[in-house]
């Protein structure tokens, strides 16, 4: 397994299927939610893959949001769950977050998630809330 850090238009689309498969076919999340204005390659953020087997299987983004990186779109294809590749996709993300001089991130973790961020050194802030008919909680990492 291995990260990349997306610099293509193809490795773009290759992410943007990843997607579209899990949040918007599997969780039924709206395309108008997920897709935005930051899933381009001129966007103000950094898009990574993730690949089991030299297969990209699952993706996530960073973009810093008032002195935090906030780790985005994380997700990985149903078959490819329970390899560790979730954690891949964190660490990448945190050593970009890192590469930029941040010493925080935060994320939106659906609530069914909460306990593998919080074995990678994420604590919960807040209350639950919904975001497209999905409970979530907002998670910080300080280092």
């Amino acid at each position: 397994m291995s990260t990349e850090k997306i610099t293509t238009e193809a490795g773009l689309q290759t992410a943007l299927n990843i997607r579209r498969k899990v949040f918007i076919e599997e969780q039924q999340v709206p395309e108008e939610e997920e897709i935005d204005a930051y899933d381009v390659l001129d966007a103000p953020c950094d898009h990574i893959l993730v690949y089991y087997q030299e297969q990209p299987v699952g993706t996530g983004r960073l973009r810093v949001v008032e002195g935090y990186g906030k780790l985005e779109r994380i997700c990985i294809l149903e078959k490819f769950r329970k390899y560790g590749l979730g954690k891949e996709i964190i660490l990448g993300l945190e050593q970009i977050a890192q590469e930029k001089g941040l010493t925080k991130v935060k994320l939106e973790a659906q609530t069914h998630a909460e306990g593998f961020y919080e074995k990678i050194g994420y604590k919960s802030e807040g209350e639950e809330f919904m975001d497209c008919n999905i409970p979530h909680i907002l998670m910080k990492k300080y280092w």
